[in-house]
């Protein structure tokens, strides 16, 4: 066996055709220390993923990386060069060139893990990861090493099971390193503090027919940059955040209580009891008396 067909720090995983149908399959999960001035890849690295730094490479899987000290850089077909720091992590796409390496001045410390599936398709094609948005600004943090150091263990004990709790490492993260890349896309804490309370205040008010241009003006922002971040933070416009939670307010009371539907209506902040169903039956599928039948049980 040669040199780089060993390595300590990477398994190779199988997935059976059973696992595929999780939805995630994890192939390669793995953590390396590269010391200052040392060759990159080091030569021990696995044949399946060897490449040159002066050529990059093209995988068949995506993998998902963590710098987790030292320096280098990143760069893809659809994404400059960009300088890469502690706590930086990026996603790499497969089908697409891509190169990456530490500086020879500090090195690093790498975590990685490579995986499949059509959920991760589906997160792709519905924008939540892009080719031209490959690096997350994530900053130092325990809880992203430990989820790497749990998944290491996992592929090590390779109990049965073990790619569906893998499968379930990589879905958490994802969905830290989205979080928190999304968070520290607001810079100003001030504006983060602002929009908490809009939400503080729609959560105290929703039932007495407060309007979004209010909010603003309570919080202190003119209501068109109030309107483009609450909907850039929350993912809903004010106006429809609003009747967001009247609507959660309202099936919460439905299960709950047995208040006429014209009361929920009233109280969780509606003009009239028709509008009130309308609307609902739009944002659940249901009218409300065919929720209430469902959630308690007297469809059956």
């Amino acid at each position: 066996m040669n040199d780089c067909q060993k390595t300590n720090n990477l398994k190779y995983l199988v997935a059976s055709e059973q696992d595929i149908t999780w939805g995630i399959t994890i192939n390669t999960v793995g953590h390396q220390i590269v010391k200052k001035h040392s060759v990159y890849p080091p030569q021990n690295h696995p044949c399946r993923y060897l490449f040159a730094t002066d050529k990059g490479r093209i995988l068949e899987e995506y993998q998902l990386l963590y710098i987790k000290q030292g320096r280098g850089t990143f760069f893809s077909k659809n994404y400059a060069p960009k300088e890469l720091g502690t706590g930086s992590m990026f996603l790499l796409f497969p089908g697409q060139w891509h190169n990456y390496y530490p500086h020879p001045a500090t090195g690093w410390e790498e975590y990685w893990i490579g995986f499949t599936g059509v959920d991760m398709d589906k997160y792709v094609n519905n924008g939540f990861f892009q080719y031209s948005k490959s690096v997350f600004n994530i900053g130092l943090q325990s809880e992203i090493i430990a989820l790497y150091e749990q998944a290491i263990q996992v592929a090590n004990e390779q109990n049965p099971g073990y790619q569906q709790m893998l499968g379930g490492i990589v879905h958490h993260l994802l969905g830290v390193a989205y979080s928190y890349n999304k968070q520290l896309g607001f810079d100003d804490m001030q504006v983060v503090n602002k929009i908490n309370k809009a939400k503080i205040l729609v959560a105290e008010n929703y039932d007495k027919g407060i309007s979004p241009e209010r909010i603003a003006s309570q919080i202190g922002m003119s209501y068109s940059w109030f309107r483009r971040i609450f909907k850039q933070y929350t993912g809903f416009s004010p106006i429809n955040y609003i009747q967001e939670i009247k609507i959660r307010k309202s099936m919460e009371m439905l299960t709950n209580t047995s208040l006429q539907i014209k009361e929920i209506a009233f109280v969780a902040g509606f003009n009239n009891a028709e509008y009130f169903s309308t609307i609902f039956k739009k944002k659940t599928g249901y009218t409300p008396d065919r929720y209430r039948e469902f959630t308690q049980g007297r469809h059956l």
